[in-house]
């Protein structure tokens, strides 16, 4: 058996080195998905992919997600109301936009909290993870063995994964109760202050 272990980083570099070492203790790359942010535009699929979706209203991910050459390598580019433009790759990717291929763009938003519910997520921890989503964040989620559950948690942890109920506490206090995929996404220059607000470094994405 396995079990979902999901972290959010506020930046994707943070991100990209928990997913080289869930690789490195055994977790398979086809077991790991990463989603992240790409407010800032950072991140371009040209340089990435050879065989990828362009940005657009209801665009899935489609064959960029996990594409050969590393699952970084598949990153895949598309823009969701109330998260705006995301990179992913994965299995959690592939599963939160199924919905969406031929479909409206909201119905992909919505598969983020279903698909992190479906993992194995409570309610409440899926709409935390698409909310840091929302403001800037980088969700990393791996199906681990439950032989390498802690060591798989360990591994987040070290690399400066969000702790989910301080964050979630600090969320509830400015009046949010939960990822509404109808709300505005964030700007670059939203997610800044967001990210100062916690201490974190701005050229840091």
């Amino acid at each position: 058996m396995s079990k979902t272990v999901t972290a959010l980083f506020d930046h994707y570099s943070e991100a990209t080195s928990a997913v080289g070492d869930l690789e490195a203790i055994g977790i398979d790359q086809d077991d790991i998905s990463i989603i992240a942010n790409n407010a800032h535009g950072q991140h371009d699929a040209n340089e990435r992919s050879g065989d990828h979706t362009g940005l657009g209203g209801g665009t899935a991910i489609g064959a960029a997600v996990g594409g050969a050459g590393g699952l970084l390598a598949g990153l895949g580019l598309l823009a969701i109301p109330g998260l705006g433009p995301i990179v992913a790759a994965g299995w959690l990717a592939a599963t939160a936009v199924g919905a969406g291929v031929g479909a409206a763009a909201g119905a992909a938003a919505g598969g983020i909290v279903d698909a992190l519910k479906n993992a194995g997520h409570s309610d409440d921890d899926a709409n935390f993870y698409a909310e840091g989503l929302r403001r800037g964040g980088t969700l990393v989620s791996a199906k681990s063995p439950e032989s390498k559950v802690a060591e798989a948690e360990e591994v987040l942890r070290r690399h400066k994964a969000v702790d989910r109920e301080t964050r979630s506490a600090a969320y509830r206090t400015g009046g949010w109760t939960r990822f509404d995929p109808a709300a505005p996404a964030y700007s670059a220059e939203e997610i800044e202050r967001e990210r100062a607000t916690y201490g974190s470094i701005a050229d840091r994405y």
